[in-house]
């Protein structure tokens, strides 16, 4: 006996043919449904009418329902051996004029419209694009709607418009139908469901009546309802909810309360409570008493399992399996999971006190037999069934679309994974393919031999398992046409050079492949070693000569006509050509003229083109250097003013004729200042020498005569020629020493090349690097001192400068001893920047003379001293105040003040300081004034008038002040009224 399946595949192609069959029939207006595919036990069906049907692909059906196709690449690419042309959502072809047939742009999708929503339309999308643009059509559960029937239909471009949607007449599979001219394509079927939840039937539900300890299941029975639901139980009253644990629990699959084992608690109302995934609508059943009866207490039983997983369960990939498992039982049963030969995914969570498995992402190598297993004290019970993990198809592997020569060979493979594995099959516009002489269909293989113009159209490749069906489309484009040439093609002249190759082509747009044949005037061409048409229709000839000249005609030819062009052939003597000078040799700054001559037949136009070095002189870019002289139609001449050496090369002269095209070259040396020597090397460093190599640059055609090396430093300004050894580097060294460099400097060192003509660019720095330390060599210059304060002897100098120190820890040591006395005092200054030291004795008198020297020192030791100096410590501070001061009143504001200075004085004063109060203030208040040098006056002003003032003078030097005179006292003049 058949298998269903068998069956199904052996119905498809029956009503295929039976479609055939009865399109035929003259006024037939009834339509025919083939039966396509299976989805979830039910068929969905293909309608074709015979109703103003136009001729597609060879069919005399027109398709107004078929498979559901999957969108079409949004690029379509037809690929043929010539790559013809490519569509694209902003396509490009070679001709704007070829048209193409639909490809979706949107398709339809599922729809969940609520019943009690206050939106009043339903709106179906769908869009495509083709040339020319498609007209739209819908099918509704494989019907096509009239939609001049019902008001209620809108159709917006593509778009349905479902006005006042209603269950009973809009439920249903939806599909949009895209056509123009060349065909019409299918969208997938999408889903218009209407989202409801009824009312639980009001009948009064019969108390349940129980013994404590047994075990309980409370039915729901929930009402119609439209898409999924959940569940839960009201205990009583709303909203006091039933908590599941290990003893109750809910099962999502029924709606039904299970309870494993009944007591005293238990007892009361239950109501079933439902809400609706998708409106979240909540609906609530009648009441359901339980009771306990009083005929005793329910004995110890082993667990019944009463919730469990379906038989043969099956999954998709991806999606989250949840097994239920639970058991009555007294005691209350505990629930365990295992997989049979095998573990469970360490994805997998249990959940409701383990009576619910679940495994999220699930895979094919999750599938297997899973067991739940129940038990108490009493003992155990177990349910064990299989996985199963499904996978849609998917496309490995697509046919796209192609363009093919009638007589061609049309070979396509489409592959799909999928589990179960998919089984292919393929249709042309919508109806099954039949196999024939020239069509073999071997699973995902198509290949049909010599194709002609009936079998252009729509072809899929389907790939189905039970769980699903994918759709590749792709369109066979057979060209035929009679030769022909474009235009720019069917007349021509070649002139060619005598003893050239002259190639004459001749490529027809033809379909098929035309014949190629060539005569030359009336008589065919006879091919021989120098004369052969070519496998792609040119005609070839070697070595021309006078006797090839003439008139040449290509003929194209195939089953659907032919077609001809012409060329004529000229044969001229070769150009010929002479650049002098050859070889020239120059200094920088020089001119020279290049000049070329062609010899040519006069007939033919020449041109004149010059090269540098293979490149095109830019006379406009070359800022005067060059300049083409034009004196002759048969000469051209080059001048170059003022070379540089970047004009040192190959020039060439290139004469270009309409027959052939010939060229010479010459060569120009230019001697210049030599180029950049090539990195300098540092090999070795001393404290004050560093090795250095480099490698010489170019000579510019003058030898190099010797090098220089210079240093830079960040104590030097600029880079600075250094002594070297030895010391002149003659031009074939590539190595020297610089020496006389400062220790524990950073330099970076180049190398400047001559010859006669001149100095070159300098090399490119050397890296950076620090000659060693060593002890320093310079001492402090400019050492002096003097002044200070009683009892000081301050020695000052001027700082080594960083270039000098030699290394790290530079400082200063500072010896001084009094005159006519042997040991030296040393104070370590180990600031390398200190200018000053001071030093402070008090047993030291103002004035004494000192010996003094400073030198210097760094880590690696100790280094010279200055030269010796004399020096004096400070003087002191004077020693006698000023005598005979005297105040006298000038004005009412100014006082005049005189004094002597005492000559017994031990430091020498540089100025006084007089102080001044009034009669009624403390002498801490006194303001103070200073006189410079030897002054022995000053004149108060600013001062109150009628006042008495108290007034003292001291001395002052660098060392400090003098004792104050005694103070005296001296009236302002009463202020005039």
């Amino acid at each position: 006996m058949a298998s269903p399946w068998k069956l199904y595949l052996l119905l498809s192609v029956i009503a295929g043919w039976l479609s055939v069959l009865t399109s035929a029939i003259p006024g037939q207006q009834t339509s025919y449904a083939a039966i396509l595919r299976r989805k979830s036990g039910s068929s969905s069906l293909a309608l074709f009418n015979n109703k103003n049907r136009p001729r597609y692909g060879g069919s005399s059906l027109e398709p107004i329902g078929q498979f559901s196709y999957s969108e079409r690449e949004r690029t379509r690419h037809y690929s043929s051996p010539t790559n013809l042309y490519q569509l694209s959502d902003g396509y490009r072809q070679d001709e704007e004029s070829v048209d193409y047939g639909p490809v979706f742009i949107q398709e339809p999708e599922n729809v969940n419209f609520p019943t009690d929503s206050g939106e009043k339309k339903v709106a179906l999308n769908c869009e495509a694009r083709g040339a020319p643009a498609p007209s739209y059509r819908w099918l509704r559960n494989g019907t096509e709607i009239d939609l001049d029937s019902d008001y209620r239909y809108t159709l917006i471009d593509g778009n349905l418009i479902i006005s006042s949607p209603n269950e009973m007449k809009d439920s249903g599979q939806y599909q949009c139908i895209a056509a123009n001219s060349l065909g019409r394509i299918l969208s997938r079927e999408a889903t218009l469901q209407f989202a409801y939840l009824g009312n639980f039937s009001g009948r009064v539900r019969s108390a349940v009546s129980v013994r404590e300890g047994q075990g309980v299941v409370l039915m729901c029975s929930p009402p119609h309802h439209s898409p999924e639901i959940t569940y839960s139980w009201v205990f009583n009253e709303y909203p006091s909810f039933v908590a599941e644990d290990s003893r109750r629990f809910i099962s999502q699959e029924t709606g039904n309360l299970y309870i494993s084992k009944a007591q005293a608690s238990d007892v009361g109302s239950y109501i079933c409570h439902v809400k609706n995934v998708l409106t979240n609508t909540r609906v609530m059943s009648p009441p359901t008493p339980l009771t306990l009866r009083n005929d005793g207490v329910m004995g110890e039983y082993e667990p019944k399992i009463e919730v469990h997983f379906p038989y043969n369960f099956n999954a998709a990939k991806g999606t989250t399996v949840r097994m239920e498992c639970f058991a009555l039982g007294n005691p209350v049963p505990t629930i365990s999971w295992r997989k049979v030969n095998g573990f469970i995914p360490s994805k997998a969570r249990l959940r409701k006190s383990q009576a619910v498995l679940e495994i999220p992402n699930v895979q094919l190598e999750d599938a297997g037999t899973y067991e739940c297993k129940a038990e108490n004290s009493r003992g155990k019970n177990a349910f064990r069934d299989q996985l199963h993990v499904y996978t849609q198809p998917q496309w490995m592997e697509k046919i796209n679309d192609t363009q093919l020569d009638s007589g061609e060979q049309l070979r396509w493979e489409c592959k799909a994974s999928g589990k179960p594995r998919p089984i292919y099959r393929w249709l042309k516009n919508g109806l099954p393919l039949l196999p024939k002489n020239t069509v073999e269909m071997v699973n995902g293989m198509l290949t049909i031999h010599n194709v002609n113009q009936s079998d252009a159209g729509m072809y899929q490749c389907l790939a189905e398992n039970i769980y699903g069906i994918i759709y590749g489309s792709a369109e066979l484009k057979v060209l035929a046409s009679a030769p022909s040439f474009e235009l720019n093609q069917r007349q021509k002249t070649i002139i060619i050079t005598k003893g050239k190759e002259v190639v004459m082509e001749c490529k027809p747009q033809a379909s098929p492949k035309p014949t190629i044949s060539w005569m030359k005037g009336d008589r065919a061409v006879r091919q021989n070693k120098r004369i052969a048409v070519l496998p792609d229709g040119s005609l070839r000839i070697l070595n021309a000569s006078k006797s090839d000249e003439g008139k040449y005609t290509c003929r194209g030819e195939n089953v659907f006509g032919s077609a001809e062009i012409t060329t004529v052939v000229s044969v001229t003597e070769p150009t010929k050509i002479e650049l002098t000078p050859k070889r020239t040799e120059l200094t920088v700054g020089e001119s020279v003229v290049l000049s070329c001559k062609a010899i040519h037949d006069p007939l033919l136009d020449i041109s004149f083109f010059w090269t540098l070095n293979e490149q095109p002189v830019d006379f406009e870019k070359e800022d005067g250097h060059f300049e083409s002289i034009r004196a002759q139609a048969s000469s051209a001449d080059l001048m170059i003013r003022n070379i540089l050496l970047v004009h040192a090369g190959r020039y060439g002269c290139r004469v270009q004729t309409t027959a052939d095209s010939v060229s010479d070259e010459a060569e120009l040396l230019v001697r210049g200042p030599p180029g950049s020597p090539g990195v300098v090397i540092v090999e070795e460093i001393t404290e004050s020498t560093a090795t250095l190599s480099w490698s010489p640059g170019a000579d510019n055609h003058s030898p190099i005569l010797y090098y220089n090396l210079q240093a830079r430093s960040p104590f030097s300004l600029g880079w600075q020629t250094v002594r070297t050894v030895p010391d002149i580097i003659s031009g074939d060294m590539e190595s020297a020493m610089a020496v006389d460099l400062n220790p524990w400097v950073e330099y970076e060192f180049r190398v400047v090349a001559t010859n006669s003509i001149g100095t070159g660019d300098p090399s490119v720095p050397s890296r950076v690097i620090r000659t060693s330390e060593a002890v320093p060599k310079t001492p402090p210059a400019n050492v002096s001192g003097g002044s200070g304060r009683r009892h000081e002897l301050v020695i000052t100098w001027e700082p080594v400068s960083e270039e000098f120190q030699n290394g790290e820890g530079f400082g200063y040591i500072v010896a001084f001893r009094p005159n006519d006395t042997r040991g030296w005092k040393e104070k370590m200054v180990t600031s390398s920047d200190a200018s000053k030291f001071i030093y402070r004795d008090e047993s030291t008198p103002p004035l004494t003379p000192f010996e003094v020297k400073v030198g210097v020192y760094n880590n690696k030791g100790d280094g010279p001293f200055s030269d010796i100096v004399f020096i004096c410590s400070a003087e002191g501070e004077p020693s006698t105040a000023p005598t005979d001061v005297k105040a006298k009143g000038l004005s009412a504001s100014e006082i005049l003040v005189s004094w002597k200075s005492s000559k017994d004085n031990v430091g020498r004063p540089l100025g006084f300081e007089v102080s001044y109060w009034k009669d009624m203030e403390q002498e801490e208040a006194a303001e103070k004034v200073k006189t410079a040098g030897n002054e022995s006056s000053i004149i108060l002003t600013e001062l109150e008038g009628n006042t008495l003032y108290h007034i003292t003078v001291r001395a002052f030097n660098k060392a400090g002040y003098g004792p104050s005179s005694t103070a005296v006292r001296g009236s302002t003049k009463k202020s005039r009224e």
